[in-house]
């Protein structure tokens, strides 16, 4: 089992679950330091302006070791066990395996 994140971490990128990660598996589509600054400057909506309403971070299957220690921090609860991911963000777990296939 692996950990992805979902939709509610979309707009948000709240870099908490980063934070604790002892692999360093979690990324986003720029690097972590400007979504932070961006969020330190302006809140959620200036990271929604400059990056879109859908900006969200990624765990990567491939490097997630299963520890759970991100999942407690998603001020969002956006983070779950790819079998425990709800129904209606099934589609989240190929997204996340995705966005690093592309990279």
């Amino acid at each position: 089992m692996i950990y992805i994140i979902a939709e509610p971490c979309q707009g948000v990128c709240d870099t908490a679950c980063v934070d604790v990660c002892p692999v360093d598996c979690i990324h986003g589509p720029v690097p972590l330091d400007e979504i932070r600054a961006v969020r330190d400057e302006g809140g959620e909506e200036a990271l929604r302006a400059k990056y879109g309403e859908k900006i969200q971070l990624y765990i990567d299957p491939e490097e997630c070791i299963s520890c759970g220690a991100c999942e407690p921090q998603c001020p969002v609860q956006a983070i779950f066990e790819d079998e425990e991911t709800p129904a209606k963000w099934q589609d989240f777990i190929q997204l996340n395996a995705d966005f690093f296939q592309n990279r």
